[in-house]
């Protein structure tokens, strides 16, 4: 079904060998590298000097959405903002509910709008569309790059090599600076055969997903979709395998662009937009996915990641098993609050039944995934018990074009609820299940409670991800678990679904406030009470004593975990409220062990020379044989702060939150065995944090209250010292010397780290 080959290929026509049988063929593979069409892409736009060992990327457009605009207007407004310099999109998809907070939500919006106004941007109201529909329908142009602040910005299908990140990136892009990334390895997929009737977007999804994410085969890599297999599938059924990418950590990805993609583009209103991808040569790659079509079966990722992926076949012969396996690792994670996760329990009659079906989003709610499982569901009944379906189509062109082919009508009259355009579904922000339900959604992810559950209030529920086909089919049988394949897809009503999308451009025109181009400085910003400041944030100093104030082992640790979504999301406007709920899902006591460190550093800002805590920082350093230098008599030279360390943090998400509410926090460093994906990773830096690589084995002796000696790491930090020393100091006394590690770290970023934020290095900057 899937096979993996690590080592480089070339791929020539349909031809693909070895890199050692390109070179016996007299190909040249270094100069191959440069033949992919993401090698040309990122070519084409980096401006670094030619020799420089990063690239230095300016993207063409940018998205956000009102979780995220808010931020990174403030962000860079604070460090200069004058005018957007490219098209940049800020949407209102994940708190366009306004049902939490009051006004908050609806006074983001007009921050929004005021901000489009001011600098130059569109600004896509409440409803009218999920931010990546938006930017599939309006934005993308072949051969671009796009930047998003969320995980999830991919446009590969559509021949636009996107990246996801945190919302300081898209503040660099927005003051005229660059993306910096050392030049990614490529992985080329390669698409053979076509997939069976049943079988969709979703399914070949997961099944990728399932092959490279735990063993990081695809890690901060692109990935370059091709073969014959391509031409066969719709656009919609290319965007819906490319925007779930994100889950197997690439860095990005692109697609060979053809006729398909032309008339999609056409259809948009944007011919010109079109230029067709495809290999001119030899083209080397560092790696190769093949993926046959024709063996993707139905699949179903199990709580609780989108990689715990197997046939829907497999878990209808083997429930009780895997169904065990997640049940045990809900009690792993939340103790007492999966005692009423009982999925076992869900077993009966000779099938598993599900509790609630959604299709939503940038993955699910596409025109044609809603209008097969409408034919699925014609003349069919949703039952009255329990289980109920949900329906969000994309955009609301897209919901107007299942109006006219009569897909509503048939979806309503089988008990579906349609729904407006709304990312919810996907962070926990709707159509949360009750406690001990199972969901099963065409969204982008099942994280532990990213679907709204709150286990620290005795609630759990669970998500696992199918395609929209297998949830239409599982509906028609009133919840009982059904791969879409056993339908009979010659039968009329499914053999003859008319696919053809009308696109209505009016709606958009109506509505959308494009002023790209054309700023209007006096414009005033309009600041809802929720809307704060970033707080002022120290310079790094000299030396750094900190406190460990969680220590996380699980395997992998998500953003969700970092800082919650859902009943969050409100409160991103504000880095203080926001900050009360770090780590609230994962370790509860974080905030106020970290408000404890912090109140010490707080202190030392305010009395530099207060004798105790003087004398209790030097009693810590010279337990561990070291003897902090003085300036006068106080710790102007001597930061304290937190930390956490997580075995491998930052999968997920891109919110920068996850990083900026520890900062806001007194937090200085992070240590990790490794970091879960690039954004992450970047979120830290830019917000002044040192992403400290440790050895693996310190998960076993690292204790919560434990103190961390850095000395000199500012020196370390200015002179590029790829590794340093410290020592963790024990609560009884005794010492351990422990190496730091700092990989690939550029100039800026750590320039970056040493002023304290991205804030304080623009403002630095501008000063000179």
């Amino acid at each position: 079904m899937i096979e993996l080959i690590s080592n480089a290929v070339v791929i020539d026509g349909n031809t693909i060998r070895s890199a050692e049988e390109a070179r016996a063929k007299g190909v040249d593979v270094e100069a191959a590298r440069k033949n992919s069409l993401a090698a040309r892409i990122l070519a084409a736009h980096n401006t670094a000097p030619e020799g420089e060992n990063v690239l230095r990327i300016r993207f063409d457009a940018m998205a956000s959405h009102d979780i995220t605009y808010v931020g990174i207007v403030q962000t860079a407004r604070a460090s200069g903002l004058t005018e957007f310099p490219v098209p940049y999109a800020l949407t209102n998809c994940h708190n366009s509910l306004c049902a939490v907070g009051g006004t908050i939500n609806e006074d983001d919006h007009l921050f929004g709008l005021a901000a489009a106004q001011k600098y130059g941007g569109i600004f896509v109201p409440p409803h009218l569309a999920v931010i990546h529909q938006y930017v599939r329908e309006m934005m993308t142009k072949c051969g671009g790059m796009i930047l998003g602040s969320d995980s999830h910005t991919r446009y590969g299908a559509l021949g636009v090599m996107a990246v996801g990140e945190g919302g300081p990136e898209l503040v660099k892009q927005l003051l005229g600076k660059t993306y910096d990334v050392a030049d990614p390895q490529k992985i080329a997929v390669w698409l053979e055969g076509a997939p069976r009737p049943g079988v969709g977007p979703q399914d070949v999804a997961l099944a990728l997903i399932a092959a490279v994410f735990s063993n990081g085969f695809v890690k901060n890599k692109v990935l370059e979709f091709m073969g014959p297999g391509v031409e066969g599938l719709s656009v919609e059924y290319r965007c819906g395998i490319d925007v779930m990418t994100t889950e197997t950590t690439c860095l990005s990805s692109i697609w060979t662009t053809d006729a398909k993609v032309a008339r999609y583009l056409e259809k948009h209103g944007r011919p010109d937009d079109y230029a067709e991808l495809r290999l001119e040569g030899p083209a080397a790659y560092d790696g190769l996915i093949r993926i046959d079509l024709g063996k993707i079966v139905p699949m179903i990722a199990l709580p609780f990641h989108p990689s715990n992926a197997y046939p829907v076949a497999e878990v209808a012969r083997h429930a009780p098993e895997l169904l065990a396996h997640v049940e045990d690792e809900a009690r792993r994670q939340f103790g007492d609050a999966a005692r009423g996760l009982n999925l076992c329990g869900k077993i009966r009659d000779g099938g598993l039944w599900v509790d609630q079906g959604i299709i939503a989003g940038c993955a699910g709610g596409s025109f044609e995934n809603i209008t097969l499982a409408a034919a699925i569901l014609d003349g069919k009944s949703t039952g009255n018990l329990a289980f109920s379906l949900s329906v969000y189509p994309a955009s609301e062109p897209q919901g107007l074009a299942l109006v006219n082919n009569g897909s509503t009508a048939k979806l309503m009259a089988a008990g579906a609820v349609m729904k407006n355009a709304f990312c919810g579904p996907c962070f926990g922000a709707g159509d949360t299940p009750a406690h001990g339900a199972l969901s099963i959604r065409h969204t982008t992810r099942n994280f532990p409670n990213r679907e709204g559950s709150k286990p620290a209030n005795g609630q759990l529920s669970a998500v696992a991800l199918m395609d929209a086909r297998s949830i239409a089919a599982t509906a028609a049988n009133g919840g009982r678990l059904t791969p879409a394949t056993d339908l009979d897809w010659s039968a009329p009503g499914l053999a003859d679904v008319n696919l053809e999308y009308r696109f209505e451009p009016l709606i958009y025109h109506r509505r959308v406030y494009n002023g790209f181009g054309h700023a209007k400085p006096e414009t005033p910003l309009i600041f809802g009470p929720n809307i704060a400041d970033w707080p002022a944030m120290s310079a790094l100093p000299e030396h750094l004593l900190l406190q460990v104030v969680s220590v996380i082992t699980d395997p992998v640790t998500t953003t969700d975990e970092l800082i919650p979504s859902g009943e969050t999301s409100s409160l991103r406007s504000n880095p203080l409220k926001l900050a009360e709920y770090t780590l609230s899902r994962k370790d509860p006591g974080y905030v106020e062990r970290a408000k404890a460190v912090n109140a010490l550093e707080k202190t030392r800002l305010g009395n530099a020379a207060n004798a105790d805590l003087v004398a209790r920082v030097r009693a810590l350093f010279a337990s561990c044989g070291l003897n902090i230098p003085q300036s006068g008599s106080g710790l102007a030279d001597v930061g304290i702060g937190s930390t956490i360390f997580a075995v491998k943090p930052g999968d997920g998400s891109a919110r920068e939150q996850a990083a900026s509410c520890q900062k806001v926090l007194g937090g200085w460093a992070n240590l990790a065995v490794e970091y879960a994906t690039k954004r992450y990773r970047s979120n830290l830096i830019n917000w002044g944090m040192l992403p400290f690589i440790v050895d693996a084995d310190l998960a076993n002796v690292l204790q919560v209250g434990d103190w961390l000696a850095v000395p000199h790491v500012r020196k370390a930090v200015q002179n590029a010292e790829p590794t340093l020393l410290a020592h963790i100091v024990r609560e009884n006394g005794t010492s351990e010397q422990i190496a730091l590690t700092l990989k690939d770290l550029t100039d800026d970023e750590r320039q970056i780290i040493l002023d304290g934020c991205l804030i304080n290095f623009y403002n630095a900057t501008r000063k000179k």
